[in-house]
């Protein structure tokens, strides 16, 4: 499954959405014919971890690999670990750095509101998404955009 995801990725040149595909290992002796050894095995066996900016597309992408048959969460949506959940896996969050503030006007580059401006009204790094307010109606309607839809203006 790791390597239809890393394939998925590369063809639909996704690298900039889907940052890492990972299977925890971890190091265990097995004693074979009285003689010990050194193996990784993985420490969920049939699970992917995957660092992602989650939107529409990258979910799409994922759900439909072949060989992935669901996702651990209510429903069928993925739900993001914490960084305590990732630090006895070994993986560490990093540190995301944007470009944009609360207060700043952006414009969406993507998605279904591509080319559409507003007001970044909060950052949710976790999530790697923003809320922006933006002009619907003549009302100032709220929208949470991927990090990777976005860009200053």
């Amino acid at each position: 499954v790791k390597a239809n995801i890393e394939k998925t990725i590369e063809n639909r040149h996704l690298e900039d959405q889907i940052l890492e595909v990972r299977v925890p290992l971890q190091d265990v002796v097995e004693m074979k014919n009285g003689t010990a050894k050194q193996v990784q095995k993985k420490m969920f066996p049939g699970y992917v971890l995957l660092n992602m900016v989650m939107n529409d597309d990258t979910w799409y992408v994922v759900r439909n690999t072949r060989g992935v048959t669901g996702f651990v969460g209510p429903g069928s949506k993925p739900v993001p670990l914490t960084e305590e959940e990732m630090r006895p896996l070994g993986i560490k969050e990093e540190n995301i750095q944007v470009d944009f503030s609360e207060g700043d006007m952006v414009v969406v580059t993507g998605g279904a509101w591509k080319d559409t401006t507003g007001v970044v009204s909060s950052i949710n790094l976790q999530k790697q998404v923003v809320t922006i307010n933006v002009e619907l109606f003549g009302r100032e309607t709220p929208v949470e955009i991927s990090f990777a839809e976005i860009k200053k203006m």
